[in-house]
């Protein structure tokens, strides 16, 4: 019985079709996390969300996707409590071009409120309400999972919902140690280099384990499977790559692939 994180996917659509292809994956038993952020800066967003959308569907025991930060943001300006989404640093416009079929246009007030009815309109009922029922963290036996990561190191249920969606603290990358914890949000070239040696583009240090290892067209979109450690990764022209992270294990994290091994005998 193994868990396959996905990190950041961003619309990246043909990435995460071939990925999927590419896991090893028992439906039956074997559980799969998404750690969020399905929409914005990539080629075919609709069909991304779809894609995870269905998955959760048809086996939601074994299928788990998290709320991230983009999809927060999202709903925020559904909403009308925020309208950081329409930042051009979000990539939202894209989102916003692929659903509603034509550019975002804002240049008077009254173009926010019909940026946001046509958004409301485009997106199908179904996804919308995916969007709001998705979890903001999950725990197997062998870790937590959260987006962005912990607050103060705190189990993710005594964690603010901001902390969950939005935390880059240093602390964390640095010094957790409780149970292991995967995480994605910020770009694992943005993370301390220690914790990326021999990693495969991939963050591990102490307990914290971070997967999003980028969105440009360069980056792979990367799924680590728990406990054994094999790294499964999928860039935009189509090859693939799977590599076995024997080396520089933190002690935590190996005393839960001794648990697992234990249980499993």
């Amino acid at each position: 019985m193994k868990t396959f994180v996905i990190g950041d996917i961003h619309g990246r659509c043909a990435q995460l079709n071939g990925l999927l292809d590419l896991l090893p994956r028992d439906e039956s038993i074997d559980t799969l996390v998404f750690l969020g952020d399905l929409i914005d800066r990539g080629p075919d967003i609709p069909g991304c969300v779809e894609r995870v959308r269905k998955l959760v569907s048809e086996n939601p025991e074994r299928v788990i996707c998290l709320r991230g930060n983009h999809e927060q943001m999202l709903l925020d300006f559904i909403d009308r409590t925020g309208r950081i989404w329409i930042d051009s640093s979000t990539g939202g416009e894209r989102t916003f071009a692929q659903y509603a079929g034509k550019p975002l246009r804002l240049q008077i007030e009254t173009d926010f409120e019909a940026a946001r009815q046509t958004i409301e309109q485009s997106i199908p009922h179904e996804q919308i309400a995916f969007f709001r029922k998705l979890p903001l963290y999950h725990e197997d036996e062998f870790a937590l999972y959260v987006h962005a990561g912990l607050e103060d190191g705190k189990h993710p249920r005594d964690s603010s919902p901001h902390s969950l969606l939005w935390t880059r603290n240093m602390d964390f990358y640095k010094s957790y140690h409780g149970k292991p914890c995967v995480f994605g949000h910020t770009p694992t070239p943005f993370l301390p280099l220690r914790g990326r040696l021999g990693r495969h583009g991939i963050y591990v240090f102490n307990s914290a384990i971070g997967i999003d290892t980028g969105y440009n067209m360069q980056s792979p979109l990367s799924c680590l499977s728990l406990p054994d450690f094999t790294l499964y990764q999928t860039f935009a022209d189509g090859h693939t790559a799977t590599h076995q992270i024997t080396t520089l294990i933190p002690e935590a994290l190996k005393e839960m692939q001794r648990k697992a091994a234990t249980s499993g005998n």
